[in-house]
């Protein structure tokens, strides 16, 4: 009678661990570690390449390797996770990751990284989705708020520590520690969650594998990621490499969406988007996290690249934007359910597009201060963008379709930060050289300035030269900059129409354990 009870009580998704508190713990650690992943390796990259004996331009494959995979990967969470079950792939997935990070620290060429790193980012992939479910459907209804406001913390703050704690622990011990950091903390997270959560009932389906959507996944996507990852350096489309990654891509893709529309049992459910919250809470989730993506790469890039700051400055100047989130996280898990999450999401967008007009009206002579101040603002619409999206998105999904719409819904996150990525760098550098040029226009050596200013320097008209086009480079950059985040401001503004396309009640589901047995 018991085991009967206990089961009927976890087919409502009313599961809870012996120790909420752990089974939190666990999970957080686990995404805490795959999220700062993605961003740990990048600062050392020069250090990884030369003891590697390998060229900067290679070593990029470290970072590509990781994100290619583990795209193709994000989507497949739903159809792994009703075949294993959500607590059984979370765990293999982090035990899997921790051993991955290991080989990565143990690998003696460059090729042996880029294959560990392409293995880790392949099972990091369900991670973050899984995280997602397993905390709404351990947490009671009235307290769901909370556990997606701790992981939007968590998807905050992660990506800002990388960079500082990959530099420092490059430049303390050895590159090696950026992954062998990875493996208690993996292995306590897996064991925590084995031991919180093992006991979860979940409906298993043994669905046959839908090899035609997952063959045009893989291309579709891996050739995707590639092309916005290689785009800026092999000058895209003038590339053959790149027209050919398009055509793959597209056609592979085309296929991909058609299959899964009409399969009985597709690898990936695009059926979701008949929900009316998914589908907006994922539209915007995709067109913000884009935005912010940009914000975070471009910022430090113009500091250290037109501003002149080092590294170290330019962290210190954009980490107060981690500030008020990590501040708010209670209060906006524990009091949000009180207001409409549009007006939140709202205001959130606002703010974050007030602070891209703010960054439209800097110079080549900020100063610190205004750079930090506007990363501290923009935290404040940082801390009310995540929760409230993320409870939008998954508010009319039930049992395993929160697993499966959140690794959708991160999928195409990833998708498009990528596209950002690359796509804000080429227009910042594309508009500096136009910007140079017409600035150029302007000088001649026939002006008096010009004059005044070869007779200062003695006369040497090289000397004078380099110097005016270090300053028209500079300033060429900046209105570029200036423009940059003019756009992205109207494009924040422009969000608060497409939140509201989601219509109440925004309360965040349980998740797989809506099934009365294995």
């Amino acid at each position: 009678m018991a085991s009967n009870a206990a089961t009927a009580t976890q087919s409502f998704g009313e599961f809870r661990p012996a120790s909420l508190t752990l089974a939190t713990l666990g999970l957080s650690l686990a995404t805490f570690m795959q999220v700062l992943d993605i961003t740990i390796a990048n600062v050392s990259l020069p250090t990884i390449a030369g003891n590697l004996g390998a060229s900067l331009t290679q070593s990029t494959w470290v970072i590509t390797s990781f994100a290619v995979s583990n795209a193709i990967a994000l989507p497949l969470t739903g159809f792994l996770s009703r075949r294993f079950g959500e607590v059984k792939l979370f765990v293999w997935a982090t035990a899997l990751f921790s051993l991955c990070s290991a080989a990565c620290g143990f690998a003696t060429s460059m090729n042996e990284l880029v294959l560990f790193r392409a293995l880790q980012g392949a099972v990091a992939g369900p991670m973050y989705p899984l995280t997602q479910s397993l905390m709404v459907s351990i947490y009671p209804r009235e307290k769901r708020g909370m556990a997606l406001a701790i992981l939007a913390m968590v998807t905050v703050v992660a990506p800002i520590a990388g960079p500082v704690l990959g530099g420092w622990i490059t430049e303390t011990y050895s590159w090696e520690w950026i992954f062998f950091i990875n493996v208690p903390i993996g292995l306590f997270a897996s064991a925590v969650v084995a031991g919180q959560l093992g006991k979860r009932v979940e409906q298993l389906r043994r669905a046959r594998i839908d090899w035609v959507g997952l063959v045009t996944l893989i291309l579709g996507i891996g050739s995707l990621q590639v092309l916005l990852d290689k785009g800026n350096e092999l000058d895209w489309f003038n590339s053959g490499t790149i027209v050919g990654l398009a055509i793959v891509s597209g056609i592979s893709l085309a296929v991909f969406l058609v299959w899964e529309l009409t399969d009985d049992e597709p690898i990936v459910d695009l059926r979701l988007f008949r929900h009316r919250n998914f589908a907006a809470g994922t539209l915007a989730l995709v067109l913000a996290y884009a935005a912010f993506f940009s914000i975070g790469l471009l910022v430090p890039l113009w500091l250290q690249n037109t501003i002149g700051y080092t590294s170290i400055w330019a962290g210190l100047a954009t980490a107060p934007i981690g500030v008020i989130p990590v501040l708010m996280t209670f209060w906006v898990g524990k009091y949000a359910h009180k207001f409409d999450l549009r007006w939140l999401a709202a205001v959130a967008f606002i703010v974050m597009g007030l602070t891209c007009f703010i960054r439209g009206r800097f110079n080549v002579d900020v100063d610190f201060y205004h750079v930090a101040m506007a990363q501290l603002l923009q935290g404040l619409g940082v801390a009310l963008f995540f929760m409230p999206i993320l409870t939008i998105l998954l508010s009319d999904l039930e049992g395993p379709e929160v697993a499966e719409g959140s690794g959708v819904a991160t999928f195409l996150r990833s998708v498009g930060g990528s596209f950002s990525a690359s796509i804000t760098t080429y227009i910042w550098t594309r508009g500096g050289v136009i910007n140079h040029a017409n600035l150029g226009e302007h000088i001649n050596a026939y002006e008096s300035r010009v004059r005044e200013g070869i007779a200062a320097m003695g006369g040497h008209l090289q000397a004078y030269a380099v110097q005016v086009n270090g300053v028209i480079t500079q300033q060429a950059m900046q209105i570029s900059f200036n423009h940059l985040f003019d756009a992205l401001g109207f494009i924040f503004l422009g969000l608060v129409a497409v939140v509201w396309l989601a219509k109440p009640p925004f309360i965040a589901r349980g998740g797989g354990a809506s099934a009365g047995g294995h």
